[in-house]
């Protein structure tokens, strides 16, 4: 990351131009591989590599940003005992959200996926990923303001999930509401806010998803 200092452009050398019949092939090879994309609540034991996980989290830090501040923390976790933690936490607040506060409309919407306060994945997939929003830069004594925070964060987020499904590994978005819990547990300082919490692994033997299924290009999408 360039700090301070005046705008010092460089050549681009890391786009490559192809031919429209070669950009097309690539195109719908690339949508066909995403449509296979599930998210997955059941899943085995089996250990990840960690420079699969690396690499997938380098790649999400690639993701446009506003300023080039980076505003992001991706914590990695395998630890038994932190991901125990972490479900028991989580468990706490879903049990509150379903029984307390989910507007009868929310769970009448979520019925059909069959979610409820139980979140055994937290436990048994052998990799959570903790998502942090970093709302500003701390240098010294200086606090340094990051901008569009939630969008750069989300678009890092998309990479990271389009990047391990393109490894071979499951993935699952959890957002426990709140999730302040993720600063203590993971020691995380104030300036940074918990996004989201990716669930990895490989997909159980006899892992089982909703039937559902995506909208057409004409419901998502329009020509002007």
């Amino acid at each position: 990351m360039t700090e301070g200092g005046a705008y010092r452009p460089v050549p681009l050398a890391t786009f490559t131009r192809r031919e429209d019949e070669e950009m097309v092939c690539r195109a719908r090879a690339f949508r066909d591989e995403m449509r296979r994309r599930r998210t997955v609540r059941e899943y085995s034991g089996e250990p990840v590599a960690a420079e699969i996980i690396d690499a997938c989290i380098e790649a999400a830090g690639t993701a446009p940003n506003g300023a080039n501040r980076q505003p992001w923390h991706f914590v990695v976790v395998r630890d038994p005992e932190v991901k125990r933690r972490i479900r028991v936490e989580a468990e706490k607040e879903e049990r509150d959200f379903y029984e307390h506060r989910a507007p009868a409309a929310w769970l009448e919407a979520l019925a059909h996926l069959g979610t409820d306060e139980r979140k055994p994945f937290l436990e048994t997939a052998p990799v959570l990923i903790a998502i942090f929003a970093e709302s500003y830069e701390v240098r010294g004594e200086e606090k340094l303001k990051n901008y569009y925070v939630t969008e750069s964060v989300g678009i890092a987020t998309g990479i990271l999930i389009t990047a391990l499904h393109h490894a071979g590994l499951a993935t699952l978005t959890h957002t426990p509401s709140p999730m302040g819990f993720l600063n203590k547990v993971l020691d995380r300082p104030a300036n940074e806010r918990p996004f989201l919490l990716l669930v990895v692994g490989y997909p159980a033997d006899d892992a089982l998803v909703p039937e559902i299924t995506k909208k057409p290009l004409d419901r998502i999408a329009s020509r002007r």
